[in-house]
C-alpha cells in the first residue's frame, strides 16, 4: 500500500522510461511520501507484443473483414510466421536473446511487409553496423509491419510513441475528445485497463498521479482516469506534466473534471505535496492546482511558499520500472540518430530552464523555460553515481533545454576527477564557447553526441528568430564537436514567418555542405509552429503573422495562422525530409537541388564552398590569463640525454607521451623539462585547477620568455595529445 500512484500513460518511448515520474518520486522520497511508479506504455506495448494477443488480433481481423490492403493481406498470409517469432525478437529487442542477430541478419527468418521496402536502399550502410544493429534494425522493421497491421485492422490510433494524439494535439475544445471517451474502450484501451486494474489492487494508492508529456498521452490518462472514476470512486486523480503545463492554461471545461480532480501545472514538487495534503485532510492550500468549485473551474495559487530549488529536489528513482524490459529499436541506420530509440539511458537535468530564453518561437514566456537554474557540478556527479549504484546502468541522458557550456566544462572535470565511467549526450546551442579544447574534455568525460537546434540556416532568420548564432558559428561549433568525436544532430525548421521560398532553398543548401563536410551526422525539419506562449505567438503582428483565434475551453497551445508572405511552406516537406534522409545515409549530395522536389524551386544563391569557406579560419595563438589549463595525457616516460657540441656540454630530457593509440616525442633542456613535469601534475582533473596567468607566473619564477615556451613547437604538440585550454 502506498499514498501515490504515478502514471505515464501510454505511450512515449520503448527503450527507456520518460524521466518525469522518477523525478517526482526522487522528490517524494525527501518528504518521506510513499509512492509506486508505473510506466504504463511500456507494459501494454509488452501484453500486445506476444504470440497470443497477436493470435487474437489476426482471428478479429479476419473475423471483422478488416484485412483490406495488399500489404496486411500479406502479414495475415504470413501470421504464423510473425506468430512463431515474435517472442523471440521481441527477447532480444530487450538484450536478453543475443545469439538469434546471425538468425535475424539472414534473409528467410523474418517475415518480410512493406517496412522492408527500403532495405535496397540502406543495404550500404549495413557494412557500418555490427550485427547486433543490423539485426535490431531488421526487427525494427519486423514491428512496424505489424504496427501497420493494428492501424489498419484493430485501432487506427495506435502508435508506438503515442496514442490518439490526433485527439489532443490542438485539442481547443474537448468536445471530439470526449466523445470518444464515451465509446466503447479499444482493444489497446483493454490491455492499459487491465494493467491499471492489477496496480490499483496492489498499491491501493490514496492519490493517482497521471504525468501526460505529450498529446499522445492524453486520451490513455483521461481513459485510465475515468476507470478509476468508475470502479474505484473513493480515489483521487492528478494529472501534471508537459501538456497541462503549455496547452491547458486556459482550461475552463467543467466535463474535464469528470475525470480528473486536480490539474497541477509547471514544476510538480511543490504543487504535488500541497496536493497529497489535501488529499489526505480534505482541504488546504494548493499552488497552480485547477479544481473544480461550485461547478465551475477554479485555479488555486493561495500557497505562499516558494517551489523547491533543483539541489533540493532530491536524485530521481527509478525503483519500480522494469528497467529490464524495454525495448531498444533502430529505426535509421544512422548512429547519432538512434540514440533516441536504442539503449536504456538515465535521464538527468543539469539546469532548470534555459539560459538563453530568448528564442521567438520558443514557450520562453513559461517557468519550464524562463525560470533558469543550474545545478552544482559536484551534486551532479553525486546523482550519477547514485543512478548507476540503483539502475546499473552508466548511460546518461540530459535532458536540458540547452546545457549550459560553464556547467558542460565543469561536469567533465567533476566526472574524470571522480575517474567514473560513464556515456552521456545533451541539448546544447551551437554557441561559440564550444571550443575545440572544451570539446574534446567532453569527449574525455564521456560525452558521444549533442543535439542542438540550427533551425532556419539563414543569417537573416536566425537573427529574427534571436537564436544568438550564425551559420558561420554553428559550422566552426559542430566542426568542434566532430573532430573530437562526438556526433551532432541539428534541430531544423522551414516555415518560419517571413521565410521566402528562395531562403528555404538556400538553407537546404547550407544543411546539404553541413552534411557533405561530415560536421553533422543526423537531422530533423520540422514546419515551424505558432505556439500561444512564444514571442510570435504573443506578439504575432511583430512577425507578419495573422492568427486565427479560437475560443479556448481546453487546450491552447498550437495555433492556426497565416504568413503575410503567402507561401505554402507544406509543399516543400517532402522534399525537405527526403533529401535530409539520404544526407543521413551519405548519399544524395550531387544531385542538384531540384532533384530532391516536386515542385519547382529556385536555384540556390548560396556558394558551393559556403560552409567550407566558414571553417578556414586563422589559428590564434593568444589566451586569456583566467583560461583554465588541464592536463588529460599520462605522464610521459623519461630519457636522460647529455648533448655536446664544440666543447659545450649540456642536460636534456627526451619525453614520450603515450597515448591510446600512439606516443608523442620531443627533447627540452633538462630543466624545463623537470618544471614541465612538475606543472602537468599539477593540471590533471584530481588537482586543483591552474589558470594560464597562475602557469605563467609559475614559469617565469625560474625562466623567461614564458610566451616562446608556450607556443613552441614541442608545447603545441602537446595540445594535441591531452592538453587543453579551457
Amino acid at each position: 500500500m502506498k499514498d501515490l500512484l504515478l502514471i505515464t500513460p501510454p505511450f512515449t518511448q520503448l527503450n527507456t522510461p520518460y524521466p518525469a515520474t522518477s523525478y517526482i518520486k526522487g522528490f517524494l522520497n525527501t518528504k518521506d511520501i510513499s509512492s509506486f511508479q508505473s510506466d504504463l506504455g511500456i507494459e501494454v506495448i509488452l501484453s500486445l507484443f506476444t504470440k497470443n494477443t497477436f493470435q487474437k488480433l489476426f482471428d478479429m481481423a479476419f473475423k471483422a473483414d478488416a484485412i483490406v490492403s495488399e500489404n496486411c493481406q500479406r502479414i495475415y498470409a504470413l501470421r504464423l510466421d510473425y506468430l512463431k517469432t515474435l517472442d523471440a525478437v521481441i527477447l532480444f529487442l530487450q538484450g536478453n536473446n543475443e545469439t538469434l542477430a546471425r538468425q535475424l541478419c539472414t534473409d528467410n527468418f523474418l517475415p518480410q511487409a512493406s517496412r522492408f521496402q527500403q532495405l535496397d536502399d540502406l543495404e550500404w550502410a549495413f557494412g557500418n553496423m555490427g550485427m547486433q544493429d543490423k539485426a535490431k534494425h531488421l526487427a525494427t522493421l519486423y514491428l512496424e509491419d505489424l504496427s501497420d497491421f493494428i492501424v489498419e485492422c484493430i485501432d487506427p490510433n495506435f502508435g508506438f510513441s503515442r496514442y490518439a494524439e490526433r485527439l489532443g494535439r490542438s485539442a481547443n475544445s474537448f468536445d471530439e475528445l470526449y466523445v470518444h471517451l464515451n465509446e466503447e474502450p479499444t482493444f489497446i484501451d483493454g490491455l492499459a485497463l487491465d494493467l491499471l486494474s492489477e496496480q490499483l489492487k496492489h498499491i491501493q494508492p490514496k492519490l493517482v498521479c497521471f504525468s501526460v508529456p505529450f498529446p499522445g498521452n492524453l486520451y490513455s490518462a483521461f481513459r485510465c482516469a475515468q476507470f478509476i472514476k468508475a470502479n474505484h470512486p473513493s480515489v483521487k486523480i492528478a494529472m501534471g506534466g508537459g501538456f497541462p503545463n503549455t496547452e491547458l492554461r486556459s482550461l475552463t471545461d467543467v466535463r474535464v473534471f469528470d475525470f480528473f480532480d486536480f490539474i497541477s501545472l509547471d514544476d510538480g514538487e511543490l504543487p504535488l505535496e500541497l496536493v497529497h495534503q489535501y488529499v489526505m485532510n480534505g482541504d488546504g492550500e494548493l499552488k497552480r492546482t485547477f479544481i473544480l468549485e461550485d461547478n465551475q473551474v477554479v485555479y488555486k495559487n493561495s500557497s505562499l511558499r516558494s517551489d523547491y530549488k533543483q539541489q533540493d529536489v532530491g536524485t530521481p528513482d527509478y525503483s519500480d520500472l522494469l528497467l529490464d524490459t524495454y525495448i531498444s529499436v533502430i529505426e535509421i541506420a544512422n548512429p547519432m540518430h538512434s540514440l533516441w530509440s536504442d539503449g536504456r539511458w538515465n535521464k538527468l537535468t543539469m539546469a532548470h530552464g534555459c539560459y538563453w530564453g530568448k528564442c521567438t518561437f520558443c514557450d520562453i514566456s513559461l517557468d519550464y523555460i524562463k525560470i533558469y537554474e543550474p545545478v552544482a557540478a559536484s551534486l551532479l556527479a553525486d546523482r550519477v553515481e547514485t543512478l548507476i549504484a540503483q539502475t546499473g546502468e552508466s548511460g546518461f541522458h540530459f535532458v536540458d533545454e540547452a546545457a549550459p557550456p560553464s556547467l558542460m566544462k565543469a561536469f567533465a572535470l567533476e566526472v574524470l576527477k571522480r575517474n567514473l565511467t560513464i556515456t552521456w549526450w545533451t541539448n546544447i546551442r551551437f554557441e561559440k564557447n564550444f571550443t575545440q579544447d572544451l570539446c574534446y574534455l567532453l569527449k574525455a568525460s564521456g560525452c558521444v553526441a549533442v543535439s542542438g537546434g540550427l533551425e532556419v540556416a539563414s543569417d537573416r532568420l536566425l537573427k529574427l528568430i534571436d537564436k544568438g548564432v550564425t551559420v558561420e558559428q554553428v559550422a566552426q561549433v559542430t566542426r568542434n564537436f566532430t573532430e573530437a568525436n562526438i556526433m551532432v544532430h541539428s534541430y531544423l525548421m522551414y516555415g518560419y514567418p517571413t521565410q521566402t521560398v528562395q531562403e528555404t532553398v538556400d538553407s537546404l543548401e547550407m544543411v546539404r555542405q553541413l552534411f557533405e563536410l561530415g560536421i553533422i551526422q543526423s537531422g530533423f525539419w520540422h514546419q515551424f509552429a505558432l505556439t500561444a506562449h512564444s514571442p510570435v505567438g504573443l506578439h504575432p503582428e511583430e512577425y507578419g503573422v495573422m492568427p486565427n483565434l479560437k475560443s479556448i475551453s481546453f487546450a491552447n497551445n498550437d495555433i492556426e495562422f497565416k504568413d503575410k508572405t503567402g507561401v505554402d511552406h507544406s509543399k516543400f516537406s517532402f522534399g525537405l525530409k527526403k533529401s535530409l534522409f539520404n544526407f543521413m545515409h551519405g548519399i544524395g549530395f550531387e544531385m542538384p537541388l531540384q532533384d530532391w522536389f516536386d515542385v519547382n524551386i529556385p536555384k540556390t544563391k548560396i556558394a558551393s564552398d559556403y560552409i567550407f569557406n566558414c571553417l578556414q579560419e586563422e589559428v590564434s595563438l593568444s589566451t586569456k590569463p583566467t583560461a583554465k589549463i588541464v592536463w588529460l595525457g599520462t605522464m610521459p616516460t623519461i630519457k636522460e640525454l647529455v648533448k655536446s657540441k664544440k666543447g659545450r656540454t649540456w642536460e636534456q630530457l627526451e619525453l614520450s607521451f603515450h597515448t591510446k593509440t600512439e606516443v608523442y616525442k620531443f627533447t627540452m633542456d633538462k630543466e624545463k623539462g623537470c618544471w614541465l613535469l612538475r606543472i602537468l601534475d599539477k593540471l590533471t582533473p584530481q588537482q586543483q585547477a591552474m589558470s594560464f596567468k597562475q602557469v605563467k607566473s609559475e614559469y617565469e619564477i625560474h625562466f623567461e620568455d614564458f610566451e616562446l615556451f608556450w607556443f613552441s613547437k614541442p608545447i603545441r604538440g602537446l595540445f594535441k595529445h591531452g592538453l587543453l585550454v579551457l
